[in-house]
């Protein structure tokens, strides 16, 4: 039974004005694409009464993860003016202007900036906050999982010394919203079993407008009715579930008592809430590609255009006597001028930006005299009139200008043109900055500032398991920090699967190490949401084979999200996993450069041992970069010495390490390769060939200091092995250390590559060993190699 709410008319009067603002920015905004001043366009109308009910019962504190219809919702909160969003619309590269993404994400992408130019975190519990939107339907549903979940993290005594700047007792509420055919996605269905099983305080509204772009709801959703669907998952008084709602996407106070009581059930009780809005319209389709007169039929239109929720919210006004016909047109006509004007605004601000590049760019060029005893004729009049007679330049006309002038002035001295050549450099500094900047931290607390403390020992350490080198290393992080917690399948109660948490839950509790499902997308965006709030979540994926269960997430949200809100937004986490080598096709993954090419902006570490790996998560818990850390899964029960400085050494981040000097090849490896080679390179010593062995260790980033080149330089021969497909990683690394290392001319022998073969590993001993590389096999290359440069010394074997 829905409760009555208390709003006064000054407030309805206020919403409505705000309702026909964001419907005078949608047509607008349509209009600005059609006429080519911007690329495309996807709007929120016909969404705006729902929205504003949202917005009445969302806090200072509370977080939105949602999708690129809620702008009506961002303006009721204060967290968008109608100019920003306008200049979102242009792509206009500037934070000042566009803060949700600087011009880098398309329009109706919304943000807000919770951490400072320096990195620092701003205080969330004083702002309305929104982590960064994405395109890709359904994705935000994992990282509101992680963003609830940080709050029952908060509420729990074993975090309450955490929540300064973060959180009130727990108390915060995150918001959700999906258009209703994205409830079709996979994530949304994990996410909301996820969200049932751990009752954490997410209300999840869905924007139900009956088609997919063309597709009815009828194509998309058992029984045309995604409420009717999650019946089942509908909390009753013996068991917990989500308190469901469902209300109708015209009816304003029926909306607003909706969500004030759905709201505050999810606030009091923590648990999660559903609401279902249904009877909502798309006036304008689903955006500026195509249509819907296409595919609506003409009841549908005709039904789309009674059930408007902007008229239908006026003419309960009118019956209400809340306002006139007059005064509520007054409201619509003062809409439209205060959008225009932003809109107009929005556009001459980036107008002037770019004007003002292109003056500076004609005032170089017109100072230019064209030497006489140039050769050919002077062309730069012509080039000068093509960019000043553009009317809206770019700066990729004024680019492209000043590229094709200097091709033009290329025999010309250095003196008669050193003005356009400074500006030319300035411009492409400036443009990486607007375009490509942020993609990993460049705060105090980057990765690759943190310094290296490599192992110490003991005289005569205790040989040990290197899973116990790893357990006391998490055991160390647990201890020191309290915002850590870890969470993956099997990770608790027995430890995970190899025993590198053995033992911890007891001590630390199942909230610091947690058991999970079988959900590996819903567990990154369990850590991504949880990172977003200030904790440093390490999420387990149990096997490297089943990574891409999670990679859309990884990819798509968490290793764009600094460089797509152009540094205003951080999640830094860690995810474990165990790969290379064991046994059979979904056990032994090393599909490595499918991954690396997928995540940049996650830093992707390949330790060949779990001393290694422990210096490598004491590295990343310190700062405030991501890393995708692989354990070798051959590993675990391997003997290694115990540092005794476990809890606080760390390996630096792109570093490589020499494992065995050499004079004839540079092998270059990680992982569990490593043994693999050293091993070859035992047998080539007895052979006569010296093999400088090279374990990268890091392959994003890979060798800052161009340290392989070096070994290069000495040997004049360089062989790149892993466990990667033929042209993976293999030809990754030869990229880095021959094109970007300028590796080409040490060359005396061409480069060698030895990987899998270009299928998973059979099952067995037998199927390892055919199937990935093995020491027979490096060694007969590597020979083979030498047999090419000194055929008498090294006679074919073969």
């Amino acid at each position: 039974m829905l409760q009555p709410v208390s709003i006064t008319p000054t407030e309805v009067l206020n919403d409505y004005r705000i309702a026909c603002e964001s419907r005078a920015a949608s047509l607008l905004a349509r209009k600005e694409v059609f006429a080519g001043k911007a690329k495309f366009g996807i709007f929120g109308d016909g969404k705006e009464v729902a929205q504003l009910a949202m917005a009445k019962y969302f806090q200072a504190g509370d977080w939105r993860s949602g999708y690129y219809r809620d702008q009506t919702f961002m303006v009721a909160i204060g967290a968008l003016t109608w100019q920003q969003y306008f200049a979102q619309l242009y792509a206009h590269a500037s934070i000042e202007a566009d803060p949700a993404s600087g011009g880098r994400m398309m329009n109706s992408h919304f943000a807000t900036r919770f951490i400072d130019p320096a990195g620092n975190w701003l205080n969330q519990l004083s702002s309305k906050n929104v982590s960064a939107d994405l395109s890709c339907t359904g994705a935000q549903m994992p990282r509101l999982l992680g963003l609830a979940y940080a709050s029952k993290l908060y509420r729990a005594t074993a975090f309450q010394g955490m929540q300064k700047k973060f959180s009130n007792q727990g108390n915060e509420v995150a918001f959700g919203t999906i258009g209703d055919a994205s409830t079709s996605e996979g994530m949304f269905f994990e996410t909301i079993n996820a969200g049932g099983v751990l009752q954490v305080p997410m209300c999840i509204s869905i924007w139900d407008d009956g088609y997919g772009i063309s597709v009815p709801q009828s194509y998309h959703t058992t029984k045309g009715d995604i409420s009717a669907v999650l019946a089942g998952f509908k909390r009753t008084k013996r068991q917990p579930g989500y308190a469901i709602f469902v209300a109708k996407g015209w009816d304003y106070l029926e909306l607003c008592s909706t969500y004030q009581q759905a709201v505050a059930i999810c606030r009091t009780e923590h648990v999660p809430v559903l609401i279902h809005v249904k009877e909502l319209t798309q006036p304008q389709g689903h955006s500026t590609s195509g249509s819907h007169e296409r595919y609506k039929s003409v009841e549908r239109l005709r039904w789309e255009k009674a059930y408007d929720c902007l008229p239908k919210m006026a003419a309960w006004m009118v019956t209400s006597g809340i306002a006139t016909q007059d005064k509520l047109k007054q409201i619509a006509l003062e809409a439209d001028e205060k959008v225009k004007l932003a809109q107009q605004k929005a556009w001459q601000a980036l107008i002037d930006e770019n004007h003002q590049e292109r003056q500076a760019l004609l005032t170089l060029l017109n100072d230019i005299v064209w030497p006489k005893e140039a050769a050919g004729d002077n062309a730069l009049p012509t080039i000068m009139d093509a960019v000043a007679t553009l009317p809206h330049p770019r700066h990729l006309d004024t680019t492209q200008a000043a590229t094709q002038a200097l091709y033009t002035l290329r025999e010309v001295p250095y003196m008669h043109k050193k003005g356009i050549l400074a500006w030319w450099h300035k411009n492409r500094r400036d443009n990486e900055k607007r375009f490509s900047s942020h993609l990993y931290s460049s705060s105090r607390y980057a990765a690759l500032g943190v310094q290296g403390h490599p192992p110490t020992y003991i005289e005569n350490p205790e040989q040990v398991d290197g899973r116990a080198i790893l357990s006391s290393c998490f055991k160390a992080l647990l201890e020191r920090d309290g915002r850590v917690f870890a969470i993956g399948q099997d990770l608790g109660k027995i430890g995970d699967v190899n025993q590198g948490f053995a033992g911890l839950q007891a001590l630390y509790g199942p909230l610091r190490v947690t058991d999970s499902s079988i959900r590996e997308c819903t567990m990154i965006g369990q850590g991504i949401g949880a990172a977003m709030r200030g904790l440093r979540p390490i999420v387990e994926i149990q096997y490297l084979d089943y990574l891409p269960y999670a990679l859309q997430i990884i990819e798509d949200d968490l290793a764009t999200l600094h460089y797509r809100t152009k540094g205003g937004q951080k999640a830094p986490m860690i995810i474990r996993t165990r790969g290379h080598r064991l046994e059979g096709i979904w056990h032994a993954g090393s599909y490595i450069s499918s991954i690396m090419h997928a995540i940049r902006g996650i830093y992707l570490l390949v330790p060949r041992n779990m001393t290694q790996a422990a210096g490598f998560y004491n590295t990343m818990i310190q700062s405030d970069d991501i890393a995708l850390i692989i354990e070798c899964l051959n590993g675990y029960r391997l003997k290694e010495p115990m540092p005794s400085n476990v809890a606080t050494m760390t390996i630096p981040i792109g570093v490589p390490e020499l494992l065995r000097l050499g004079n004839d090849v540079t092998i270059v490896t990680y992982g569990a390769m490593c043994g693999i080679v050293c091993a070859a390179a035992d047998k080539l010593t007895a052979l006569g060939i010296t093999c400088e062995v090279i374990d990268v260790q890091t392959l994003l980033p890979f060798d800052v200091h161009h340290s392989i080149v070096k070994s290069l330089a000495k040997t004049n021969r360089i062989v790149f092995a892993d466990e990667d497909v033929p042209g993976g990683t293999t030809a990754y690394m030869m990229q880095q250390v021959l094109e970007v290392q300028h590796g080409y001319a040490m060359l005396d022998a061409p480069p060698m590559t030895i990987s899998s073969q270009p299928h998973r590993p059979a099952y067995g001993d037998d199927g390892n060993y055919f199937s990935k590389p093995n020491i027979e096999e490096v060694v007969g290359k590597i020979y083979m190699m030498m047999h090419q440069v000194d055929p008498l010394r090294y006679p074919a074997i073969f």
